[in-house]
């Protein structure tokens, strides 16, 4: 058997194992292992490429942005940023029919600013915005759906742990991939609060209506989320203007939560332990998955898989766009069966060099930017798409009476949003790329 056929075989055995619920950090090192042993044959050449494996892997010093923007995730929820925001966006919006779906997207988007994580953002935001919208009477598919497509905001706007993930995967700035999210994000936001509007229109009985805040209050709890402000702005504005590195910002965001937490008299012993240990065990997660990563990207290097894929496309003479549109519906349909990390460690190490080698008008910089942002939407798609989407477990979960397949009606409408967007930022680059080319 040839070396790109044991590369190919690779990749249903792995699906196989997972299937058979092995975790998929295990069952990619394991395929690795294996896989590297069929091609080299040598258990001491097996040996000595694996025996550095962690630490050459780890030691990559942008890694260390992943716990320390967990971390901040943490202290934000803990010190009541997610509470101040939900009641700021729903005094200015509530009383609008839908207003409160809407102030719980707005509040999603807030903290996504200072959460890296879409799960954290649709757990903690949906503790907030449920009960309110279970108490003005919204139905239970809107109620969710709303909450979980808002979630998918904590990844995309920045900062966001895919996409530091990715960086470090195809070796692009973190900055500039940041810089590139802002726009599609705000385009999601405001995607997810234009099909609520028409979803209250066509479904009147699914909204309730509270009444009017006077516009004193309504400032009043405006300037209560300061806080958020002030972390994003330290963070975000530290990176470009130069101040800080990427990591050097995680680690003012972390210290600055913790700070406002302890300002706030939030915190206490426990729950310090508590935000500490549930950071360390999303890194341990994560972090087995890369790992796993990155003995299976060994293993597809020797068998020289993605070079012959590359070169087979190159090759071929496919129309660039029909190439990208179909990678792009790959994401989408994996990520109906696939967590949102393991897609973009799993499938990157090859689809990637394979959309290098085409000519889409753009710089090698300028398309991996804009690559991996529409990556990224498609990802956060997979987060809201049955039957595999976290973020629809989680916010369910949470909404004792509403049924899985209510939750996965009302969040269709938001699915249909975010293909319309995808198609957007796909006919026209410079959207994603208007802040990267203006500040750089």
């Amino acid at each position: 058997m040839s070396n790109i056929a044991i590369g190919l075989l690779a990749f249903p055995v792995m699906l196989g194992l997972i299937f058979l619920r092995v975790p998929i950090g295990l069952a990619m090192l394991g395929v690795g292992i294996g896989g590297t042993y069929l091609i080299t044959g040598n258990i001491n050449s097996l040996l000595a490429q694996y025996k550095n494996l962690s630490y050459s892997t780890f030691a990559s010093y942008s890694f260390s942005v992943v716990p320390l923007f967990l971390l901040m995730g943490q202290f934000a929820t803990i010190s009541g940023m997610s509470a101040a925001l939900f009641k700021a966006a729903a005094a200015w919006l509530g009383h609008r029919k839908g207003g409160v779906a809407m102030a719980a997207v707005g509040a999603c988007g807030g903290f996504g600013a200072i959460c890296g994580s879409s799960l954290a953002t649709a757990a903690t935001m949906g503790h907030v915005a449920l009960p309110e919208m279970r108490k003005y009477g919204y139905s239970g598919a809107l109620a969710t759906g709303a909450v979980a497509a808002g979630g998918t905001l904590g990844i995309l706007i920045p900062p966001s742990v895919i996409l530091v993930i990715f960086a470090v995967l195809t070796e692009q700035n973190i900055a500039k991939l940041f810089m590139a999210a802002f726009i599609p994000g705000i385009l999601a936001a405001i995607g997810y609060v234009i099909v609520i509007a028409i979803y209250v229109r066509i479904k009147p009985e699914a909204a309730g209506t509270r009444a009017r805040v006077p516009y004193r209050e309504r400032f009043i709890e405006l300037a209560r989320i300061w806080p958020v402000l002030a972390v994003f702005l330290a963070v975000i504005g530290g990176i470009y203007t130069g101040v800080f590195t990427p990591t050097e910002a995680a680690a003012v965001g972390a210290a600055g939560t913790f700070i406002i937490a302890l300002a706030a008299r939030s915190l206490s012993l426990n729950n310090i332990s508590e935000a500490l240990l549930a950071t360390a065990a999303s890194t341990a997660m994560i972090f087995l998955i890369v790992l796993g990563a990155a003995a299976l990207n060994g293993f597809l290097a020797v068998s020289q898989l993605p070079q012959f894929i590359a070169s087979w496309v190159g090759s071929q003479g496919f129309n660039p766009w029909l190439v990208l549109i179909f990678v792009l519906i790959f994401y989408l349909l994996l990520g109906c069966v696939m967590d949102s990390l393991s897609m973009i460690l799993l499938t990157v190490p090859i689809v990637f060099p394979m959309m290098m080698v085409l000519d889409f008008g753009l710089s090698p910089d300028e398309f991996a930017i804009w690559f991996g942002i529409l990556v990224l939407i498609v990802v956060e798609v997979g987060l809201i798409t049955p039957p595999v989407g976290m973020n629809l477990f989680i916010i369910n979960s949470m909404a004792k009476t509403t049924r899985l397949s209510e939750t996965f009606r009302g969040t269709l409408p938001f699915v249909a949003s975010d293909i319309i967007r995808t198609m957007i930022l796909v006919a026209f680059p410079g959207i994603t790329l208007a802040l990267v080319w203006w500040l750089y």
